[in-house]
C-alpha cells in the first residue's frame, strides 16, 4: 500500500499532530468508562446521599409503619345516605365526644363505640374499637311496611336480614380449630335493668333474644346491637299444656288456622327492627306438629330470617320438614341455666366446651337472669385464656356444628 493510501484512511485529526501526541483531554476521553459503569457509578452516589440526608432526618417513628388519614373537624358532617357516629371520653374532662362522618352506600353503616384512644404524643392519636356496633335498624331496603308495623324482608338485591344484621366473624375464626360455642341469652327486653347489665357486662359475641313483650323494645335492641351483639326474636309457641301453660299474648298455636297465625307472626315480627332470626320461646306443641311447623319456616326462609331451636324439645319436627324445604336450622343442646345456681351453670358451659371440641360449634341457651348474666361474665373470661370462641348465632350456620 502507498503512502497516499495511507494518508487517505487515517482521520483528519492524526494528520495535525505527531503520531502518539494527543492532548490531555483526548487521552481522558480514550480511557472513560462504560456507559454500564457510569450508571453503577451514579446509583452508589445516589443511595450515599439519600443515606446521609434521611441520617440527618427527624423522625421519631422511623421503621415503624405510619397511617395518615384526613380526620374531619368534630363539627356534624352532612349526609345524603347515612351518618356514622363515633363516641369516645375527653381523657382531660370526662366529657362525652362525638365525631360523625358520612358513608355513600345504600346500606348504612354501623356506628363506632366504646373507643379505646392511646395516646402517642400532643400530635398523634391512635384509636380502636374493642365493641363495633352493628348496622343501624331498620334498613330501608329490608322493610316492608303492613298493617301491624314494618315487617323485615329480602332487598330486592338479594340481600337478607339475616345477612345484613348478623354479626360478622372472620373465616379464619369460624373455621379454626378453636371450640366455639354460641351462647343466646333469651328474655331481654322484659327487664330493662337486667337488660342494661346483660349488655354492659357480657361479651359482644354473646347474642341476646329479645322477647316481643317489652316496653321500649326499639331502643333497648339498638343498645343491644350498639354495644355489638347479634340479636334474634323470641318467638312465643304454643307449649303441651296450653292454656294453663301460657308463653303470652297472640302465642302460635299448633292448630290455628293459617291466617290466624299468620296475623300472630305478623304482629311479633313487627315489634322491633335489627333482628338477624327467631329462635321459639317454648313451642313443645307447636313444633311437634308438621303443618304448623312448615307454615312459619316458610314464612321466615320468605323473609330471609335464620331459625334456631333451643333445647328443650325432644319430639320437635323441625329437621324434617326444614330438609324438605331445603332450609337450614340449628338446634342448641344445653340450657346452661335449667338450675339457676351457678355452679350447675358452670357445669353446663363445661359440657358446651367438649360438645365444641375439636373446632366444632356448640349451641348454648339460656336466660337473662342476674345469676346467669354474672356467671358467663366470669367464665367467659377464663374461657378467652383457654382459646374458647365465643361466636354469634349467625355464625353457626357458617362453620361445622360438633
Amino acid at each position: 500500500m502507498g503512502y497516499d493510501s495511507i494518508l487517505d484512511n487515517m482521520p483528519r485529526d492524526e494528520l495535525k499532530q505527531p503520531l502518539q501526541r494527543r492532548s490531555l483531554i483526548q487521552r481522558l476521553w480514550q480511557q472513560r468508562p462504560s456507559a454500564l459503569v457510569a450508571a453503577y457509578a451514579v446509583m452508589l452516589a445516589t443511595y450515599a446521599g439519600s443515606g446521609v440526608w434521611l441520617v440527618h432526618q427527624k423522625s421519631p417513628y422511623a421503621g415503624e409503619p405510619i397511617v395518615t388519614a384526613q380526620i374531619p373537624s368534630l363539627e356534624t358532617v352532612q349526609s345524603t345516605k347515612s351518618e356514622v357516629i363515633a363516641r369516645s371520653t375527653n381523657p382531660k374532662d370526662g366529657t362525652d365526644v362525638e365525631t360523625a362522618s358520612t358513608d355513600p352506600v345504600d346500606v348504612p353503616m354501623p356506628e363506632i363505640s366504646k373507643q379505646k384512644i392511646t395516646k402517642l404524643d400532643s400530635h398523634v392519636t391512635i384509636i380502636t374499637n374493642s365493641r363495633p356496633s352493628l348496622v343501624k335498624a331498620p334498613v330501608d331496603e329490608l322493610a316492608e311496611k303492613s298493617e301491624q308495623g314494618l315487617l323485615p324482608r329480602i332487598a330486592a338485591n338479594g340481600k337478607k336480614p339475616s345477612d345484613v344484621y348478623a354479626k360478622t366473624v372472620s373465616f379464619n375464626v369460624i373455621h379454626s380449630d378453636s371450640p366455639k360455642i354460641v351462647l343466646i341469652l333469651g328474655g331481654m327486653g322484659l327487664n330493662e335493668k337486667l337488660t342494661r347489665k346483660a349488655i354492659a357486662d357480657l361479651p359482644a359475641s354473646v347474642t341476646f333474644a329479645f322477647a316481643p313483650y317489652g316496653n321500649n323494645l326499639q331502643a333497648q335492641v339498638d343498645k343491644a346491637r350498639d354495644q355489638g351483639h347479634e340479636v334474634f326474636l323470641q318467638l312465643p309457641l304454643e307449649p303441651v299444656g296450653f292454656p294453663a301453660n301460657n308463653p303470652g299474648p297472640k302465642t302460635l298455636l299448633a292448630d290455628a288456622d293459617g291466617a290466624t297465625n299468620l296475623d300472630a307472626l305478623y304482629w311479633h315480627l313487627s315489634r322491633f327492627a335489627g333482628y338477624a332470626g327467631v329462635i321459639n320461646y317454648m313451642g313443645g306443641r307447636f313444633l311437634s306438629a308438621p303443618p304448623a311447623v312448615k307454615s312459619l319456616l316458610v314464612e321466615l326462609k320468605r323473609r330471609g330470617l335464620a331459625f334456631i331451636e333451643d333445647s328443650s324439645l325432644p319430639m320437635s319436627a323441625t329437621d324434617e320438614v326444614a330438609s324438605a324445604m331445603n332450609m337450614a336450622v340449628r338446634h342448641g343442646t344445653v340450657q346452661i341455666d335449667q338450675n339457676p345456681d351457678a355452679a350447675s351453670i358452670i357445669a353446663a358451659l363445661q359440657d358446651l366446651e367438649k360438645q365444641a371440641s375439636g373446632g366444632g360449634i356448640a349451641i348454648g341457651t339460656g336466660s337473662g337472669l342476674e345469676i346467669t348474666v354474672q356467671t358467663v361474665r366470669d367464665w367467659a373470661q377464663d374461657a378467652a385464656s383457654r382459646g374458647i370462641e365465643i361466636i354469634p348465632a349467625t355464625a353457626a350456620f357458617k362453620g361445622r356444628i360438633g
